[in-house]
This record gives C-alpha cells, sequence and structure tokens, in this order.
C-alpha cells in the first residue's frame, strides 16, 4: 500500500465510510493536498502535474470500488451479466479514457459457474475544496507512479500564462526604462549641461538690499531707492539737528535720548520704547520755508548700538507742507547715511515740522546713535 492510499485509507476510517458524501470529501481532501504540494513545488512541470493527478484518481477508483455492491449472476450461462448502475452508487464523469469493462473476481467461468462480481466504478476528476477538518495530510513532491514522467501537453491556460509573461515584464521594463531618461533629462536641463559656455550666468550675485519701506519714496532722484552713504558732499547742507543742540528733541515717557560721545565723535543715542513710541526732532519753520515748493533730501547721519544691529523707522509731518511716508533701514554697527527726497508743494508752511524716529521697528528695545540730521535742495 503506497503513502497516497494509506492516507485516504486513515481519513476514512475516522468517519462513515458507508456514507457516500463523506467519501467525496476525503477525495476532494486528497486533491487538495495534491495542489498544495505542487504549488510548494514550482519545479514541477505541467505535465508531471496531470500525471499526478491521474495517479490518484486511479487510487481513488480502486478504493471505491470496494464500496459497491456485489452484482448476482442472473444471466444465462455464457453470457456476461449486464449490470446497470444506480445514480447513487458513485460519482460518474468524464476522465478522458473508456469506462471499464465490468470485472469478475476469481477465474473465468461460463454460465452459472461465475460466481458474484465486483464492478470498478468511474471516478471524477474531483476539483480541490477545503481541506477535510482531521483528514491526513499527503505528500506529493514525488511523482506517484512511473507514469508520472510521461510528456502531456499542457493545456491551453497554461500557454496563454506563458504568452503573457514576456510582454507584461518587456512593458514594465520600457516604462521604467523612460521614466529613468526623463528626470535625468530634467535634472540636466535645470543644472545647464546642455548650455554653451555664452549662455552661462556668469554674473556675480547681487547683494541682498538693506532698506526696507513700508510707503517707498524714491531718495536719488525719483527712480532710484535709498542708498545709505550716498551722499553729495558738494551740496549745500541745512542743519536740521546736531547734538550739539538737543534741545529740540523730544522723547516720549518710556523712550530714552542721551547725548554721548566716542571716538567716533558726539551722538545722541536713542531708544524707543515697548509701546513702539518714536523720538521727535524738529524741523524748523524757516527751513521749512526755503523747502516749499522745492524738492529736498534728507538725510540721516546714524548707526546701531554696539552688537545689535536693528531696523529704524521714520515718519515726517511737515504740517501744511505734507509728510514723507514711513520709511524703514536696516541700521549696521558702522556709522552710515540713510536718505531720503520729498518734493514740496509751493505754500506757505505755517509752522514747524518734526521727522519721528522708532530706533527698532521690531520693538525689542534696541537703541540707534544718530549723528546729524541734514536736508539739501536739489538743482
Amino acid at each position: 500500500m503506497d503513502a497516497i492510499e494509506k492516507a485516504i485509507r486513515n481519513a476514512l476510517e475516522k468517519g462513515n465510510a458507508e456514507d457516500r458524501a463523506f467519501r467525496e470529501k476525503v477525495y476532494r481532501s486528497a486533491f487538495a493536498a495534491l495542489d498544495r504540494a505542487l504549488q510548494a513545488n514550482p519545479g514541477v512541470t505541467v505535465e508531471v502535474a496531470i500525471n499526478r493527478r491521474k495517479s490518484i484518481q486511479a487510487k481513488i477508483t480502486e478504493i471505491e470500488s470496494e464500496f459497491l455492491p456485489a452484482v448476482p449472476d442472473v444471466a444465462p450461462r455464457g453470457e456476461a451479466p449486464a449490470v446497470e448502475l444506480a445514480d447513487d452508487a458513485a460519482p460518474t464523469v468524464e476522465t478522458g479514457q473508456a469506462a471499464p469493462s465490468p470485472v469478475v473476481d476469481g477465474p473465468v467461468q461460463s454460465g452459472s459457474d461465475a460466481p458474484h462480481s465486483h464492478v470498478l466504478p468511474v471516478v471524477p476528476d474531483i476539483m480541490p475544496e477545503p481541506v477535510l477538518p482531521g483528514a491526513p495530510a499527503i505528500d506529493m513532491s514525488a511523482p506517484a507512479s512511473a507514469q508520472a514522467a510521461a510528456e502531456v501537453a499542457p493545456d491551453r491556460d497554461e500557454r496563454r500564462i506563458k504568452g503573457r509573461r514576456l510582454p507584461l515584464t518587456a512593458i514594465f521594463l520600457g516604462v521604467t526604462l523612460l521614466a529613468a531618461i526623463g528626470i535625468g533629462l530634467f535634472f540636466a536641463m535645470q543644472t545647464g549641461v546642455f548650455k554653451t559656455p555664452a549662455q552661462l550666468d556668469t554674473a556675480p550675485p547681487q547683494a541682498p538690499p538693506t532698506v526696507e519701506d513700508d510707503d517707498f519714496t524714491p531718495a536719488d532722484g525719483e527712480t532710484g531707492p535709498a542708498k545709505p552713504g550716498a551722499a553729495d558732499q558738494s551740496r549745500d547742507w541745512i542743519n536740521v539737528f546736531s547734538p550739539t543742540d538737543p534741545t529740540h528733541v523730544s522723547a516720549p515717557s518710556d523712550a530714552k535720548a542721551e547725548v554721548m560721545k566716542d571716538d567716533t565723535g558726539s551722538f545722541l543715542r536713542i531708544q524707543s520704547g515697548a509701546s513702539g513710541s518714536a523720538i521727535s526732532f524738529d524741523v524748523g519753520q524757516g527751513v521749512l520755508e526755503k523747502l516749499a515748493g522745492k524738492h529736498a533730501v534728507f538725510d540721516i547721519i546714524a548707526r546701531s548700538e554696539e552688537g545689535k544691529e536693528t531696523q529704524m523707522s521714520v515718519d515726517c509731518n511737515f504740517g501744511e507742507l505734507g509728510d514723507c511716508g514711513r520709511k524703514r533701514y536696516a541700521v549696521g554697527q558702522q556709522q552710515n547715511e540713510y536718505l531720503f527726497d520729498v518734493k514740496f508743494p509751493d505754500k506757505h508752511p505755517g509752522s514747524a515740522g518734526t521727522i519721528a524716529i522708532n530706533s527698532d521697528f521690531d520693538k525689542q528695545g534696541k537703541a540707534a546713535d544718530i549723528y546729524e540730521i541734514r536736508v539739501s535742495i536739489e538743482p
């Protein structure tokens, strides 16, 4: 008794072997075990798999024949008994082979001398179902018989699957290759690989701007931005503020203004309060009368407190002559000039004006040193 037959018989002993439905479940479990063994061994060819299935089908046919009732000899002497199988005797499904003729146990005799016989059933090629609980596992890793090595042409589905593998793989590889080429070309264009030396931008990087203006008014003419340190020394300057006369400076209660001196000269150190209040510098009415109807350039000479760069904002109130808009400058630790220009209307000012300076636009308590405020008239 081989391993397949032994496993099937052991499974039949665990239930009612006389029940045809139970036997079919055991047979289906055997086929399921065969399929699992074939899937676990990818090296098995289609031909070997088909032969193994036929081998287990033959064993099931042999076992099932033992459960058929004996057929009495009712035919006349010399004639083979006529047997009609009931529908529930055994499953009948085509297997691709001619159904076997009735087989009679014992020596062949003629007439009424022949004993009762058993008919071998035709067992279908049962498709596997989930394994019957308690059914033993069957090792299908080796061919069940010598016929397993016989050459059998693969079925149409297997040929179709094999035919699909190569095109799908080729399509996947082609798409991957095209994507890689596209990414490479994109990066090459971004980095300028295809540019000629004449097309490459070899200009030096531009310095970041150092002046910010909330309401910008050009200082060097009507089109150019304010440029610290660009004042023309040949201009005829009119003094607006000097540290030698701090009486024309007003500081709110939470702000500070103090005249100081070091190796760079005298200056007024201003420090705005937490509220962002500004320090006011008077612009005399006589100065505004000279500027009425003119285009004037104001120059604030300043620096930040040592080690603390700051952003200084400037506002103006010239009474009847208007204002200068809000200016904002990044002030460094080196003494520098911060310019803005104003085009005054041709009218009488009527009173003095003011220039208000906030030493720290970010309200962090940083100070600024004011050396001088002056103005000149554009020719």
